[in-house]
């Protein structure tokens, strides 16, 4: 079974302890203290690896523990920082917070590789806390602790078209007669198990990729049959083919079934809908009756929505041509940045949650303060909805806001954070 998700636990290394010795040397009255500090602790880094198209080593191993680092010695000797963990996912993997849902990291496009968890810092050794009015520090700092998580891993193929349709209507036969995959091909339904993914070459260049996205049926975007396994595959594509089975080898109806496939891709995103589509009527080598109006009543029904339709055959290969071609054209008037999911999970705030900050008035200005906070500001997009939405829970989960009210904060009030002015509404 083909594997696009994977649950698994991340833990990055412990920053090794401080170390507290003192020089003990022949003919030295009293030696200094010369205790070690303590090594880094290793990283959680995700690496893209172009080798691998699926998740299914997750599913074996679901924990990740980065190295801590060792403990500093005596005589000023630093401890070992401790080694980073690699993690090697597919591209187009998304990796999420389990808990809440939101993105990590999308290992997409540029982004072939990201620190998910920092190791832990090392603590200082004894050396560090000499005074003059404490010249035999005992005490040494403890190394940072380690960072945990768990993660959903999710992989949404990366292709530029989606092929979408209920099964048995002839897809994988039109992706194997147009591009250079090899799908499974079998006169049964779900056949396709995993998406398959096939180039599209034009004479002239400028091909682009198909995924075949499998197990369509009603019900699909509410988890029933398969579908709702890769609903998720077709949120990466810029354009959709919709393919019919215009014979009705089954006895279903072709306006039906889009309109029903259509329901489902708007039931699991609305923005699904907003994508440019083409219908591709398949199987017009099995219409016998010359009176068959089906083609005709398609055309009639979507072309004035502005959705046009193809009349083709996947096996004989009729119409193919100029099907891909108009696909082409519908690709060229779209925006060819590759889709990536917006950050919204910040790791980076799980650095010591209980770094002080401190929240005062002046002037009538509320002001807030700290280094957790100055950090937070400077990976979050206050610009964007998420971002700023972000930033709001930030303020409430770590007890902000209810200072702020302490303080006597009123609706229109002016909070100041970092250069950034806000102005308060409870």
């Amino acid at each position: 079974m083909f594997a696009d998700r994977a649950k698994i636990f991340i833990k990055s290394g412990k920053g090794g302890d401080g170390h507290v010795s003192f020089r003990r040397e022949l003919f030295v009255a009293a030696g200094g203290p010369d205790g070690g500090d303590g090594g880094r602790g290793g990283d959680i880094v995700f690496v893209v690896d172009t080798g691998l198209n699926t998740l299914t080593d997750f599913r074996h191993v679901t924990k990740y523990v980065a190295e801590s680092g060792e403990e500093g010695g005596k005589r000023n000797c630093h401890g070992k920082d401790g080694e980073d963990l690699i993690i090697k996912v597919p591209e187009g993997t998304v990796i999420k917070e389990a808990e809440s849902g939101k993105v990590i990291a999308d290992m997409s496009g540029d982004n072939k590789r990201e620190v998910i968890l920092k190791g832990g810092r090392g603590g200082k050794g004894n050396r560090h806390y000499a005074t003059a009015t404490m010249q035999v520090p005992k005490y040494a700092q403890p190394g940072q602790p380690a960072k945990e998580l768990w993660v959903n891993l999710e992989l949404k193929v990366i292709a530029d078209v989606g092929l979408v349709g209920f099964p048995n209507v002839g897809k994988s036969t039109f992706l194997s007669r147009v591009t250079n995959a090899k799908p499974k091909i079998a006169n049964y339904h779900f056949t396709t198990l995993n998406p398959n993914l096939g180039v599209v070459d034009f004479k002239e260049g400028k091909g682009f990729v198909i995924a075949d996205i499998p197990g369509l049926i009603e019900g699909a975007s509410e988890g029933i049959g398969l579908g709702h396994e890769f609903l998720r595959h077709i949120e990466r594509t810029k354009v959709l083919i919709h393919i019919v089975d215009a014979a009705s080898t089954e006895g279903r109806d072709a306006v039906d079934d889009i309109n029903k496939i259509n329901d489902e891709l708007r039931a699991y995103d609305e923005r699904l809908m907003e994508l440019p589509q083409v219908i591709a009527a398949n199987k017009i080598d099995a219409i016998y009756d010359e009176e068959d109006s089906t083609i005709q009543r398609i055309k009639d029904e979507f072309e004035p929505q502005g959705i046009k339709v193809f009349p083709i055959s996947a096996v004989s290969g009729k119409g193919l041509q100029e099907l891909l071609y108009y696909v082409r054209e519908m690709l060229e008037s779209v925006d060819q940045a590759p889709v990536i999911f917006e950050k919204e999970y910040f790791t980076e705030v799980l650095d010591d949650p209980n770094e002080p900050y401190s929240v005062y008035v002046e002037d009538g200005i509320f002001y807030v303060e700290g280094p957790r906070i100055e950090r937070m500001l400077g990976y979050t997009n206050l610009d964007s909805e998420k971002g700023f939405d972000f930033f709001q829970k930030f303020m409430k989960t770590n007890g902000i806001l209810d200072e702020l009210e302490a303080l006597g904060v009123q609706d229109g009030d002016t909070v100041r954070v970092y250069g950034f002015d806000f102005d308060y509404y409870k």
